[in-house]
């Protein structure tokens, strides 16, 4: 697996172990988890042929989950997004590994014109991440035209245990008693995943047959309110009876655009020009062909994320970087804070 000291690594590790399957994790970030004793840990970065090449040593399927996410330049973007999955696709075909599962992103279908989103529908990358996912895709299609099997996964933006990043910003609001903002009226329909559903898709596609894993599959939750409600779940159960505070949408979008450039602004365009608007994707497909179905709602996974953060944030409190690992800073939003 890439990215096994990623959030969703260490995640989709505990699961596999669980069921007793033995794991390889390669990655560029330190795999400091009590796990480490039960995997091979590999550190190395996968735009490194050398050392992609050796962490396929007795491999037999490759997860793909490493990633640089849309914090990083452009320049990190796509030589780790796009030069890096061609490495590790040609160190897999190489080393005879017939099954090659990508995690890629909804984030393809850009600012979508329509919901629900299908797999089949128009691909527009928003940013150097949305375009470098596209054409890590593309990438992928090639090696199944080689003969490979190339599941591609593209999850909703998911939650659950060790997840910080832009979410640990709205968990330090809730903590500390204030109110939230939410860019437009929150009525709008937003669709997130909790990453033990998304671990259990990644495991169907690597054990079902060939012929019925080797597409693409969109992962969501299937029951989810509105944003409004959804993230209110949240506030209702940090207990300090706050709400969430609506903000007029063109002016607070106007204003993040702004502060983004000058770069003291923690959320990038495709958070905050979608996070007005409906955003979900149909999972029938995934349904159908994996026999997969979620046990997390919306507000269960937000409730679950949140939870986890209390119990540990002894272990990241003044931390920050650009990974979903640490809390993203906060900016110029902190100031903010203090109003609400």
């Amino acid at each position: 697996m890439t990215g096994g000291a990623g959030f969703l690594g260490i995640n989709l590790v505990r699961y596999l172990r669980e069921k007793g399957i033995q794991v390889v994790s390669l990655d560029v970030a330190p795999f400091d988890y009590p796990e480490r004793d039960s995997v091979r840990v590999l550190d190395g970065d996968i735009r490194d042929v050398e050392v992609v090449r050796a962490a396929m040593e007795g491999v037999d399927l490759v997860v793909h989950a490493a990633a640089a996410l849309p914090l990083y330049s452009a320049e990190e973007i796509f030589s780790t997004d796009v030069d890096g999955i061609q490495n590790v696709l040609e160190a897999a075909y190489s080393s005879g590994i017939d099954r090659f599962i990508h995690i890629s992103s909804t984030a393809v279908y850009g600012i979508p014109d329509h919901h629900p989103l299908k797999e089949d529908d128009r691909l527009y990358g928003v940013g150097p991440y949305g375009e470098a996912k596209i054409e890590a895709e593309e990438i992928c299609q090639e090696f199944r035209e080689r003969g490979m099997c190339v599941p591609i996964i593209r999850p909703k933006s998911f939650v659950g245990p060790e997840r910080l990043g832009v979410f640990a910003l709205f968990y330090d609001w809730a903590k500390d008693g204030k109110n939230f903002p939410m860019l437009g009226s929150g009525k709008n329909r937003y669709q997130l995943l909790d990453v033990e559903d998304l671990c259990s898709a990644i495991f169907l596609a690597a054990t079902l047959p060939s012929s019925r894993v080797n597409d693409t599959f969109n992962i969501g939750a299937t029951e989810f309110a509105t944003m409004k409600e959804d993230y209110q779940a949240v506030l209702d159960f940090a207990g300090h009876g706050k709400r969430i505070i609506p903000l007029p949408a063109a002016p607070a979008i106007w204003t993040l655009r702004l502060l983004e450039q000058l770069g003291i602004s923690p959320l990038y365009k495709w958070v905050y020009e979608t996070a007005a608007t409906d955003s979900f994707v149909e999972v029938e497909k995934a349904q159908r062909i994996l026999g997969w179905n979620p046990k997390y709602s919306n507000q269960e996974a937000l409730v679950r994320n949140y939870a986890w953060y209390i119990d540990n944030l002894a272990n990241f409190e003044g931390s920050s970087g650009v990974s979903h690992r640490v809390p993203w800073s906060q900016g110029i939003l902190k100031l903010a804070k203090v109003f609400f």
